[in-house]
């Protein structure tokens, strides 16, 4: 039978939810898993059963029952490995610039049979560290499947350990670019609002009036066209969907989201002749932190897709800004 562990609620974590926090916890590995051990009665806080939603407090102590490890076959055999291009690669670290429609790493919840960036790095530089049961070989930070750009591998313990401290203290610099629906009123501005758990969705993130994790994202607008915008994104904090709910929440959601549409004016069909990108337009440009081996600043970066750059010249051809 496996042990009940223990964690203690530090200040980092008061008024998050309960689900929340459990999704954060290695053994655990996502929201799903937490809503199977809320609902099977794996968990107490302080000698209590609890529902997900309840707001924890510092100095409480949530207790859970992990389930085992899910057995996934990191290397999809049978399936060739895809074409990533590497940016930069030492005895540390590589940095690559991951295309859209490959996920970071294996799904929860079912047998996954394709291959994704951390089972093409387990091919290219064989055993990597990972988070204890987590199945994650390599991986410090994750970008969306249909989210292109800059990602950080770790190819060593010491590697791995250090740049997952960069992400959780927010010292990595992170340049986004996005198209969206609509011309922002401001030229730049900081979208600071809380997010969640979408109550009604929980497969998806929400902005909150109260709970839920402290949230910032800069923006500032690169270029505006006639009902468009290319945008570039700077979040300070880390969270899931983080972009793309922030710039929904003030009425611009990206172009090509189907899961994220601004309950403003509802977003969805490019103009007749418009190239569609068939994905969310969204791609991490650049990314700067210390280098785990020298603790000496670099910085990566993967330029623009010719999908969203084929969709930005037709905009400026198309759909000019007023003079």
């Amino acid at each position: 039978m496996t042990d009940t562990l223990s964690r203690a609620v530090g200040p980092d974590d008061d008024g998050v939810r309960l689900d929340i926090f459990l999704a954060n916890q290695p053994e655990v590995g996502g929201r799903a898993g937490a809503k199977r051990l809320i609902e099977g009665g794996r968990v107490k806080v302080s000698g209590a059963r609890v529902r997900a939603g309840l707001f924890l407090a510092p100095g409480q102590v949530v207790e859970f029952v992990a389930e085992p490890p899910l057995q996934i076959d990191p290397l999809a055999p049978g399936l060739p490995l895809p074409e990533l291009r590497v940016i930069h690669e030492d005895p540390w670290l590589a940095a690559i610039d991951k295309p859209a429609g490959i996920a970071a790493h294996p799904p929860e919840d079912k047998t996954f049979r394709e291959h994704t960036v951390a089972s093409w790095a387990l091919a290219r530089y064989g055993d990597l560290p990972t988070a204890p049961d987590a199945h994650r070989p390599g991986i410090v930070h994750r970008l969306d499947r249909d989210t292109s750009g800059v990602m950080v591998i770790a190819r060593n313990q010491p590697a791995f350990d250090f740049l997952r401290a960069q992400f959780r203290g927010r010292t990595v610099d992170k340049e986004y670019r996005c198209i969206v629906y609509g011309e922002p009123r401001f030229q730049s501005d900081w979208i600071e609002r809380s997010i969640a758990v979408d109550p009604r969705y929980p497969d998806r993130m929400a902005v909150v009036d109260e709970g839920g994790r402290e949230s910032s994202t800069y923006y500032e607008v690169v270029e505006r066209f006639a009902g468009f915008a290319h945008v570039r994104c700077k979040p300070k904090t880390g969270r899931t969907h983080q972009i793309r709910v922030h710039m929904t929440s003030i009425g611009h959601s990206l172009v090509g989201d189907r899961v994220y549409r601004s309950r403003v004016q509802q977003h969805g069909a490019l103009p007749p002749g418009a190239p569609d990108p068939r994905r969310h337009c969204l791609h991490a440009l650049r990314l700067a932190l210390p280098h785990p081996g020298t603790l000496q600043p670099i910085e990566f970066e993967a330029p623009l897709p010719g999908d969203l750059r084929g969709l930005l010249a037709w905009l400026r051809q198309h759909r000019p800004a007023a003079a």
